[in-house]
C-alpha cells in the first residue's frame, strides 16, 4: 500500500459581511495583520509580525489595539443594578460610579458563562464588556422572564487599547496631563472629535495600560489617526493580544482555558466570589458547596521541558503515569523566561505547586512541573 505523509496546512479564514468590520479594520489591515481570530462574530489580530517579535515590542514600547470584539451589553433602567447584581457571584454594592470589576457570570448550575467587565456609569446604567460568547441573550432572558424595567442593548461603542510601558506618554501627549492620573481600574470621560469617550485604566495584558471606549464609527478612526501621530517617536505600532505575554500573566482566556463546565472556583477566580453572603445572584446555591471545601480541579501554571512547543489548538491531556489528572489549554515558549509556560486545569490531588507530571502534545510526551500563576507578576 502506498503511503502518504499527511501534510498539517493552517485553514484560511475567509472574511465576508457575515463577520463584522470594526473602525479600525482598514487601519489594522494596513498595519501589515497577518493573522485573525473570530471574537464575537467580529475579527479580532492575533499577530502583526511575529509572536515573538510582537511580544518584545509590547513589553518594550507602546501598541494599539483593535478589540472592538470587546462588545458591550448596556442596560439602562431602574431594574439595572438588580439585573447586573443577579448575573454574577461578586458584591457589586460597594462600587462606585467610575469603578470598573472584573466579574465571573454564572449559569443556575454554577458554570462560568463569561468573565467580562462590568462598567459602573451609575446605578441605573451599566456596560458589560463581554468575552467571547452571546451572554446578550443570556441577559435578556432573565429580564423578560424577571418583567424587570430595563432597557438592553448593544451600544455603537468600539474599544481601541494602548498598552505598553510608553502608554502613559502616549496618552498624555493626546487627552493631556489629567489622563495618566487615573487609577487603575477607574474610568472618566474624555471630549474628542466631538463626541465623548470613556477612558478606563485596565487592559488585557500585564504591561499595563487603557482602554478607550470609542463612540461611534468615525470617531474611532480620528482617535486611532491621532494616536499614530502623536506616537511616532515612540516607536507606537499597531498590536493584539499576545499568547506569550498573556500566559506569563496569568491572562485567562475564556473559550481555552475556562468554559461553562467550570465554575468560579475551578477558574482560581474565588476571591471574586461571595457565595456565603445575603447577596442574590442565579447559581447561589450551586456554588456554596465549592465556597466552602474547594474545588476537585483548578487552573494551575506549568512549566513544560523544551525549547519549543507546538500551537496549542486543543487540550493536552496531562498525566500521572496512566492516570488523567488534567488538561493543558495554552501554552508558549517564553523568551524572557526561557521556559515554555502554560496554563491548565488540574486534579487537586496533583495540583501542588513542584509537582511533577507529564503533558501528552502533539510532539510527544513532554515532563512539566506545576507553579505558581502568574509567572511574572
Amino acid at each position: 500500500m502506498r503511503e502518504y505523509k499527511e501534510a498539517i496546512m493552517q485553514p484560511i479564514l475567509s472574511i465576508s459581511s457575515r463577520i463584522r468590520s470594526t473602525p479600525f479594520t482598514d487601519r489594522v489591515t494596513a498595519a501589515g495583520v497577518k493573522a485573525y481570530t473570530v471574537y464575537n462574530h467580529m475579527l479580532l489580530p492575533t499577530v502583526f509580525n511575529s509572536l515573538e517579535e510582537d511580544y518584545h515590542h509590547l513589553k518594550r514600547n507602546v501598541q494599539v489595539w483593535d478589540v472592538s470584539v470587546e462588545r458591550q451589553i448596556e442596560l439602562q433602567g431602574p431594574d439595572s443594578q438588580t439585573l447586573i447584581q443577579m448575573i454574577t457571584p461578586r458584591d457589586l454594592s460597594k462600587m462606585k460610579d467610575d469603578q470598573c470589576y472584573y466579574i465571573p457570570v454564572v449559569d443556575d448550575s454554577g458554570g462560568m458563562l463569561n468573565d467580562p467587565v462590568a462598567v459602573k456609569h451609575s446605578q441605573n446604567k451599566w456596560w458589560i464588556s463581554i468575552a467571547d460568547s452571546d451572554l446578550i441573550y443570556w441577559i435578556k432572558g432573565i429580564a423578560v422572564a424577571k418583567n424587570m424595567n430595563v432597557t438592553i442593548v448593544e451600544p455603537d461603542i468600539n474599544p481601541l487599547a494602548v498598552q505598553g510601558p510608553k502608554a502613559d506618554e502616549l496618552m498624555r501627549r493626546v487627552f493631556g496631563d489629567e489622563i495618566t492620573s487615573l487609577k487603575f481600574f477607574r474610568h472618566k470621560k474624555i471630549h474628542f472629535n466631538g463626541e465623548y469617550h470613556l477612558v478606563a485604566r485596565s487592559g488585557y495584558s500585564k504591561q499595563g495600560g487603557y482602554e478607550i471606549y470609542t463612540n461611534g464609527f468615525k470617531s474611532g478612526e480620528a482617535i486611532w489617526d491621532r494616536l499614530f501621530d502623536a506616537g511616532q517617536n515612540l516607536d507606537v505600532k499597531a498590536g493584539c493580544p499576545n499568547l506569550i505575554e498573556r500566559i506569563e500573566g496569568g491572562l485567562l482566556s475564556y473559550g481555552n482555558d475556562i468554559t461553562q463546565k467550570n465554575s468560579p472556583y475551578e477558574a482560581g477566580l474565588g476571591k471574586f466570589c461571595s457565595s456565603n453572603s445575603s447577596i442574590d445572584f442565579i447559581g447561589a446555591e450551586a456554588l456554596k458547596k465549592q465556597s466552602i471545601e474547594g474545588p476537585e480541579k483548578q487552573i494551575r501554571g506549568l512549566f513544560i521541558d523544551g525549547k519549543s512547543i507546538p500551537a496549542c489548538t486543543k487540550p493536552w491531556h496531562v498525566m500521572h503515569g496512566d492516570i488523567k489528572v488534567g488538561q493543558v489549554t495554552s501554552a508558549a515558549w517564553s523568551p524572557d523566561l526561557s521556559k515554555v509556560v502554560a496554563i491548565g486545569m488540574i486534579d487537586r490531588k496533583y495540583w501542588s505547586i513542584g509537582n511533577k507530571l507529564e503533558v501528552i502534545c502533539p510532539s510527544g510526551k513532554r515532563t512539566a512541573e506545576i507553579t505558581q500563576l502568574p509567572f511574572i507578576k
